[in-house]
């Protein structure tokens, strides 16, 4: 059996690697954070040491008619981080949030795996491939991509027809909308609605905003980021 110190390493490193991760989360202004992370991963690092040594501390005598199987406690922390990561999953409108989060959370937990099991190069590796992923390649993702996205919430008096107008206005950029959300307060006569706008690279996101002002009927714009 190892000695404690190892296995308290264990989950210190685990613990530390996670909140790497968290820690860049925290960064760019993400819900779940540093302390989640680092609990996440130092939880999973836990139940990985729980897993390969209890036996050692049950004091069964040699030969003693007990089998045990250590993988099991893993299995079960594969399996259980799911219902945490879904938690993270929102639907917002139109938008979906929560899936990087997601799978960030199940990275951490085989970090902390990685860590708990004492491998400590694969789990710093695995670490360093994760914050680059979460961070670095942030700079290209969607660079491919002919135009960006934002999700635009609009507050409108009147009809559908008013909503036409705002989106004809459109009609000569090369702007697409899609993934309508319409909703409408009748004793009001008002509309709200949410759509994901396609927007081309050269037309500025002032010029979209001023173009959408110019219409008397609209009230309140929301200009957003797809998460």
């Amino acid at each position: 059996m190892l000695p404690t110190w190892e296995l308290v390493l264990r989950i210190l490193v685990g613990a530390v690697l996670g909140g790497a991760i968290g820690l860049e989360r925290d960064i760019h202004g993400r819900p779940v954070g540093f302390r989640t992370y680092m609990i996440v991963s130092m939880t999973a690092a836990t139940f990985m040491v729980i897993s390969a040594h209890f036996v050692f501390f049950q004091r069964y005598t040699e030969g003693a008619p007990v089998e045990v199987d250590v993988s099991r406690i893993a299995a079960s922390v594969v399996s259980g981080i799911g219902f945490l990561a879904g938690g993270a999953i929102l639907k917002t409108g139109i938008t979906i949030q929560g899936l990087t989060t997601a799978a960030a959370l199940w990275l951490v937990t085989a970090i902390g795996m990685c860590a708990g099991s004492g491998m400590f190069a694969l789990a710093v590796s695995v670490t360093a491939m994760g914050l680059l992923a979460l961070g670095l390649l942030r700079l290209f993702e969607g660079k491919h991509a002919a135009g960006y996205r934002r999700i635009i919430s609009l507050e409108l008096s009147g009809s559908l027809d008013n909503l036409q107008r705002v989106l004809d206005r459109f009609s000569d950029t090369g702007v697409v909308f899609t993934e309508f959300d319409y909703s409408k307060a009748v004793s009001q006569d008002t509309i709200e609605v949410t759509f994901e706008a396609r927007v081309p690279r050269e037309v500025g996101i002032r010029d979209m905003i001023q173009r959408i002002e110019q219409d008397p009927n609209v009230r309140h714009i929301k200009v957003g980021f797809p998460k």
